[in-house]
């Protein structure tokens, strides 16, 4: 079996080479969603990301008619390759919208909703910027139990509740929010919406939650007494869990290319480190343990990119994926902390200096991707509830409960 690319695919790459080479300075590395810390950071990738949408890259998946170039599945995954392995960054500029918010818009918002909200996010304007607001403080993977509520009001719903671990609220124009509408009576499940809420709308309060290593990406969000309106709901009152289910499966999907590309970037530095740096007059790279760890994680890498592929076909294909998009978010998260493990290791106290010091092995890269991998395996779904899908809709195991 020919597991190459074509003659399209390759030469997007070669194109988005040429973009980073031209447009991104050897020194800025966009690693995640740590560029929504930092104001200039954020300004930089804005710019980036306006252009990425004037090349019909930003949502290249897309109709035509939303401001997409009806790419194929297996193009837009290349390219989100890509990119993160020369880190370009304005990716995630609301990763939400362009991730999941998007193609859940097409599924099941209605015509007025999608040419009022798709246009922004792939033209890469700040008001297509999005959150998500899915977890609770005492909600996270027992999504049912989420207790922001949405009480209707004429032609309004009024929101109360706080929501945590929000990336990007404080730059975010609008918030994809999980909320419930049904409190009385029947299963958990059938009580949740979804809705579209202006983040500028009066009694949202945002606060940082800063990360291990000091990034402000993470917020909680206060609603307290929101006005929404009804013409924003998503799809049909009290239905939102079955919606968000196909969300949640574009979301770990969504994260699929950007971390094999990050992880890419990662394990090439290290395999150039390795035969530069030299021990005791060796290069390092001689080392048999450390040959077999940088072997395995290759290996692994390329594991990941053939389930990637695998499950961009199948959605070129018609299919939604279920247990592949866990199974792919799993393996990522795994790799990128063994890379950062790896990383921390091999370049020694060199992995611990920050990027803007000469001495920064990687340009920091390391000491980032391990403060960041904790955070970033719990995004979206934790392992735990990833192998509870893959167990289930995979192996047709029995539920545990």
């Amino acid at each position: 079996m020919d597991f190459g690319l074509g003659q399209r695919e390759e030469a997007l790459k070669l194109e988005v080479r040429e973009f980073a080479e031209r447009e991104i300075p050897e020194t800025f590395i966009a690693n995640f969603l740590d560029e929504e810390s930092r104001d200039e950071d954020w300004a930089f990738s804005l710019s980036i990301s306006r252009k990425l949408a004037e090349r019909g890259w930003l949502a290249m998946g897309w109709p035509q008619q939303y401001g997409g170039r009806d790419a194929s599945h297996l193009e837009q995954m290349v390219f989100a390759m890509e990119a993160a392995y020369r880190g370009i960054p304005g990716l995630s500029m609301g990763v939400s919208g362009t991730g999941w918010v998007g193609p859940s818009l097409m599924l099941y918002g209605n015509e007025e909703q999608r040419c009022k909200y798709l246009p922004p996010i792939s033209s890469g304007s700040p008001d297509g910027v999005w959150c998500t607001g899915y977890s609770e403080p005492n909600s996270g993977s027992d999504f049912a139990s989420i207790r922001t509520s949405a009480v209707r009001q004429g032609d309004e719903y009024i929101v109360n509740g706080q929501k945590v671990w929000t990336s990007c609220a404080h730059r975010a124009r609008w918030c994809w929010l999980a909320v419930k509408t049904g409190l009385n009576g029947g299963k958990p499940q059938d009580g949740i919406s979804l809705m579209i809420v202006d983040m500028k709308s009066r009694g949202i309060s945002v606060n940082p939650l800063l990360n291990y290593s000091g990034e402000h990406i993470f917020n909680e969000v206060f609603f307290d007494n929101v006005h929404v309106p009804m013409v924003n709901l998503v799809g049909e009152e009290n239905r939102g869990w079955y919606q968000l289910m196909k969300s949640l499966a574009y979301e770990r999907h969504s994260f699929c290319g950007l971390s094999y590309g990050a992880a890419r970037r990662i394990l090439d530095g290290l395999v150039t480190f390795a035969a530069e740096t030299r021990r005791s007059g060796v290069p390092i790279a001689r080392d048999p343990v450390v040959r077999h760890r940088l072997a395995n994680l290759a290996v692994e890498l390329e594991t990941l990119k053939m389930f990637a592929y695998e499950t961009a076909c199948k959605l070129g294909e018609g299919a939604l994926p279920t247990y592949e998009a866990s199974r792919n978010k799993s393996v990522a998260d795994h790799l990128l902390e063994e890379l950062a493990l790896a990383g921390a290791d091999i370049l020694g106290a060199c992995s611990q200096v920050e990027r803007h010091s000469k001495l920064a092995g990687l340009n920091g890269l390391i000491q980032r991707q391990y403060l960041m991998s904790p955070g970033t395996a719990i995004a979206a779904g934790t392992d735990e509830i990833e192998k509870n899908i893959i167990g289930k809709f995979k192996l047709g195991l029995p539920r545990s409960y």
